[in-house]
């Protein structure tokens, strides 16, 4: 794989419904829209529906390149602004539980995969599981979201508990969604970071907020990523300002700006 310098995101959260897949979709397409190469991968291998909201038609999955029957190339789907899209499967319950065979098949498929990336967005499913936890840990950024409610908060604070206590992750960023305006993001990345700073030794970054917005609805059931269908819609313009952030992130260099980083980390998780 050409890929140096590829950064690797995943987006995460510890509780489903607040809006992860819609993020992933939208900071993959806001960074494709700006000229970068970039892969969104769904790693909700066992509840995929990245393909299902961008309306993309896929014959072959992850679940194929599990098995061997297929190479990414072969399954790799064309998504908003020439952006790639790894479909998963979906309903396959073996797949929510990846056993070491599998995974090495997953190891296998991106160290074979010869594409030009810029951005690997990998779209995990909520919770703390191993498999969430693997991609993770193999992530140079994770992006953790959640919404003012106070199971979203703790579980997005359990999550962050785990991977820093665990395996030493110091540094996570928030986006803050679902709320009514930019105020009320902050203020709930405010109480999130306090909690952090205050019991465990790591950092978490403000990125941005995605506040209610009737664009961001109607392009879901048009099964579009918003900043495309509505460019001007107070949620594309706060996704284009995540992905403005996202590109003054320190592209990584030598072995970690490999994608192989991303496949050793894996490696290491199930060592």
């Amino acid at each position: 794989m050409s890929s140096i310098g590829v950064q690797v995101i995943a987006v995460t959260s510890g509780k489903g419904g607040v809006g992860k897949t819609n993020a992933s979709i939208n900071i993959a397409a806001s960074l494709a829209k700006q000229g970068h190469k970039v892969m969104l991968m769904d790693a909700d291998l066992g509840l995929a529906n990245v393909d299902v909201n961008l309306g993309l038609q896929c014959s072959f999955n992850m679940a194929h390149v599990m098995s061997g029957e297929k190479t990414l190339s072969e399954i790799v789907l064309t998504g908003p602004f020439d952006m790639q899209v790894v479909p998963a499967a979906s309903g396959i319950y073996e797949m929510a539980g990846l056993q070491n065979e599998q995974l090495q098949h997953l190891i296998q498929a991106f160290s074979e995969y010869n594409g030009k990336l810029d951005y690997l967005i990998i779209d995990t499913a909520a919770g703390i599981s191993d498999n969430v936890l693997a991609f993770l840990n193999a992530a140079h950024q994770v992006i953790v979201i959640a919404c003012d409610e106070p199971s979203s908060i703790t579980d997005a604070y359990a999550l962050i508990k785990v991977m820093s206590q665990r395996y030493g992750a110091t540094r996570f960023h928030f986006l803050a969604s679902m709320v009514k305006n930019e105020k009320e993001g902050r203020a709930l990345y405010t109480k999130i970071e306090r909690v952090v700073d205050h019991y465990l030794d790591a950092t978490i970054l403000y990125l941005g907020t995605t506040a209610h917005d009737d664009q961001l609805r109607i392009a879901n059931k048009q099964q579009k990523a918003v900043v495309q269908a509505a460019p001007m819609a107070k949620s594309s313009r706060a996704y284009m300002q995540m992905a403005a952030i996202i590109e003054r992130w320190e592209a990584p260099t030598g072995l970690s700006g490999q994608v192989e980083f991303f496949v050793d980390r894996l490696l290491q998780h199930k060592a």
